[in-house]
């Protein structure tokens, strides 16, 4: 691949499987250096193996995003490591669906501590390091179920929210060359949607034929897809696209 983000460093937090490995995978892939956070301390370091076996730079720790002190610690030690963060993607995230008469308020507390206040957390954390540079990319991983779904309030709630946290990011940072977009996936292969089957008693293959009946290019997404729109908005020549969402969904939603 080409080398657009050599001498860049990416930051991705929830980078250990999925769509954020996938994103860390194609930075490390086109030249940057990249640093993971994640609390699953064993699967984080087997991704850091495969990463270094391949000859890719790679700092990592265990972190949780909703620990602002955690993600502090992480984002100073990466800036020790290798000099910079010029890409922050908050791509860590959790589910705990159910009903709205179901749900406890842990289960709000939970995926909005992650996915809301995980994601101020870190970009408050590098956004004095973009700052002072005069230059960054940040990048917010909503949801199409950010348009609603059902036994999703809470998760529906926080990527609808991220939205507007990037839209808002976009206008108070933009003065500085720090661009902030937002990339909402629709059904994409992970560990997570394959959970989320043996929760609702199906395989994943039943629930891949449900899906692909609405979705218009006749498949579902990999986390390499979510990669091709992350470098896209991290790329030094999307500096004037800024505080959009980009759905990825093999087709329109509405």
């Amino acid at each position: 691949m080409s080398g657009r983000f050599t001498g860049r460093v990416a930051f991705v937090t929830g980078g250990a499987r999925g769509i954020g490995k996938g994103v860390a995978l194609r930075f490390a892939e086109e030249g940057a250096k990249v640093a993971i956070i994640d609390v699953d301390e064993v699967t984080l370091s087997a991704t850091v193996e495969d990463f270094r076996e391949k000859g890719y730079s790679v700092y990592s720790q265990v972190a949780d995003v909703a620990e602002a002190d955690q993600v502090q610690g992480a984002v100073e030690q990466t800036v020790q490591t290798f000099g910079s963060i010029d890409v922050l993607v908050n791509n860590a995230g959790v589910t705990k669906d159910n009903l709205l008469f179901k749900m406890t308020d842990e289960d709000w507390e939970d995926v909005m501590g992650v996915h809301l206040r995980g994601a101020f957390n870190a970009a408050r954390a590098v956004q004095k390091y973009m700052v002072d540079q005069k230059y960054g990319r940040i990048i917010n991983i909503s949801s199409t179920s950010a348009l609603g779904n059902r036994g999703q309030t809470n998760y529906s709630a926080a990527k609808a929210g991220l939205q507007g946290f990037t839209k808002t990011l976009a206008i108070e940072l933009g003065k500085y060359n720090i661009t902030t977009n937002c990339i909402a996936p629709g059904f994409i292969e992970t560990d997570m949607t394959r959970d989320t089957a043996k929760r609702i008693g199906i395989t994943f293959e039943e629930m891949v034929q449900g899906s692909i009946k609405n979705i218009p290019v006749g498949r579902i997404g990999a986390p390499a897809d979510i990669a091709n729109a992350a470098a896209f908005f991290a790329d030094e020549k999307s500096s004037f696209v800024n505080g959009q969402v980009l759905y990825v969904a093999g087709g329109p939603t509405v």
